[in-house]
């Protein structure tokens, strides 16, 4: 019992309250499971509260700014749009007040206890809950930790009043004049963009020869292009070597092969990747082990090395995506209710809320070339569809990625308006096992982007119908 205070005994401790914490935490309980989920800070996690969502708020708004100026040529005459961002960020904020008090009452109608603190293990079955008034113990037959990543600070720029995580610059109050972004990745780029668009002159620093690195260059090609029409200076193989803060503006040092330069801003954005949530947890009492970079290595069902600990979500190998953690934490749940419950990676889509949207799922021609398969392909142009033209949105392509001798899909790379959505089809088609021709014969609505689905999957078949 810790510090003479009060123990207590559940069947499954799940510590983190994120997409992938409370999805656990609700899939245990509906396995008939006694659940208690342990949070340091505020339900939802990040993705709700300060990654995900609140992102994608802005990044709605900032585009709706933007189609203000481009109108004319569709006929609608305007004044001019006024920005009015503290409305933006109210706005925001009332999203994220509804997303998480319906977590809140999820978490309530499945009889889930919620325990406010920061948790540490005291073994293999038994947590010590701290917070500013009390401590007690847990006693678990089973814990699911899920405790998510944090932005990853650069020693040589340490986060500041000026210099921001991508928690802090959601939370602005203001439109910076000038940004620096330093960081490349979706990250970066997404709210790159979303403040280009708000009006601020964006800087990118970029470390790696590209941006988007592992995205195809193809799809990464017309980012940038759309990036360098928004008036964004994109510089690859640049390193950040220093911040210099003068009369609130800050002048970053960096190096691009060998020479030195500089650049100066209202506001620097670190985006470079985060760390997960395991340096706090005290995991050596529980004998689990993370590797040198601080992940936590589990099997296919979630489980650690500790047979009735289970690790999900961004604390674990792979794309710290929000989907990715609540699908693992469905497995570990259903693991420990004694199910057959396996996770299998390829039909987890990746996407980027660029301009255009990337979204990506399963293997790409090479990767699928590397595997063995002699593929098929076939790709169809934004251009060539009426709902794309009728929405002032031709730029893009769908790309359909096949096994030739059997016909099924193995993947699709598509960019352009609407992608995030457009993905889930081929990611279900991946799931059954479908081929090109089940996309091929699936009537699809016209006119819609959908539409281009089933017409990669006719070129690819080579009965293209709107195709030479």
């Amino acid at each position: 019992m810790a510090d003479g205070k009060f123990q207590k005994e559940v069947d499954v401790v799940v510590i983190g309250s994120g997409p992938g914490g409370y999805t656990a935490a609700i899939r245990a309980a509906q396995m008939g499971k006694k659940v208690t989920i342990v949070e340091r800070d505020f339900l939802g996690g990040v993705c709700l509260n300060v990654g995900c969502i609140p992102s994608k708020a802005l990044i709605s708004a900032a585009e709706k700014f933007e189609q203000m100026s481009h109108l004319k040529e569709m006929g609608i005459e305007l004044d001019g749009a006024r920005l009015n961002f503290a409305k933006v960020q109210e706005w925001k904020q009332s999203i994220i007040k509804k997303l998480t008090g319906g977590v809140g009452s999820l978490l309530k109608g499945n009889k889930i206890e919620v325990i406010k603190g920061d948790a540490q293990f005291e073994s293999q079955n038994q947590i010590l809950v701290v917070d500013q008034q009390e401590s007690r113990s847990l006693q678990f037959k089973d814990c699911i930790i899920a405790t998510g990543s944090r932005p990853i600070e650069l020693p040589n720029i340490p986060f500041g009043e000026r210099v921001l995580s991508s928690t802090g610059v959601l939370n602005l109050e203001e439109v910076p004049k000038k940004m620096v972004v330093i960081g490349g990745g979706y990250i970066g780029i997404e709210l790159g963009q979303a403040f280009a668009k708000f009006g601020t002159k964006v800087t990118i620093l970029e470390g790696e020869g590209s941006i988007l690195t592992g995205f195809d260059k193809r799809l990464v090609n017309i980012v940038n292009r759309n990036l360098k029409k928004a008036n964004v200076d994109v510089f690859t193989k640049a390193i950040a070597k220093s911040c210099a803060e003068k009369n609130n503006q800050m002048t970053i040092t960096y190096e691009v092969l060998g020479e030195e330069k500089q650049v100066t801003a209202d506001y620097v954005l670190v985006t470079v990747g985060r760390k997960p949530n395991t340096d706090q947890l005290v995991l050596d009492m529980a004998s689990v082990k993370t590797n040198a970079k601080g992940y936590i290595e589990v099997d296919r069902q979630c489980r650690t090395e500790v047979p009735n600990i289970f690790a999900i979500g961004d604390i674990v190998l792979g794309p710290a995506l929000a989907h990715k953690a609540a699908y693992e934490a469905k497995v570990a749940a259903e693991a420990i209710a004694g199910e057959p419950s396996a996770v299998n990676y390829r039909c987890i889509p990746s996407v980027v809320f660029s301009d255009p949207e990337i979204a990506v799922v399963g293997l790409t021609e090479k990767e699928a070339n590397d595997e063995g398969y002699e593929t098929m392909v076939g790709r169809f142009s934004y251009m060539a569809n009426g709902r794309a033209l009728a929405l002032n949105e031709t730029e893009g392509s769908v790309t359909l990625v096949g096994d030739k001798k059997t016909g099924i899909v193995l993947g699709a790379q598509i960019i352009g308006a609407e992608a995030s959505n457009l993905v889930a089809e081929v990611a279900l088609a991946i799931e059954m096992g479908a081929t090109f021709e089940d996309i091929a014969l699936t009537i699809h609505a016209h006119p819609t982007l959908g539409e281009m689905m089933m017409e990669a999957a006719e070129i690819g078949m080579g009965l293209g119908i709107h195709s030479v």
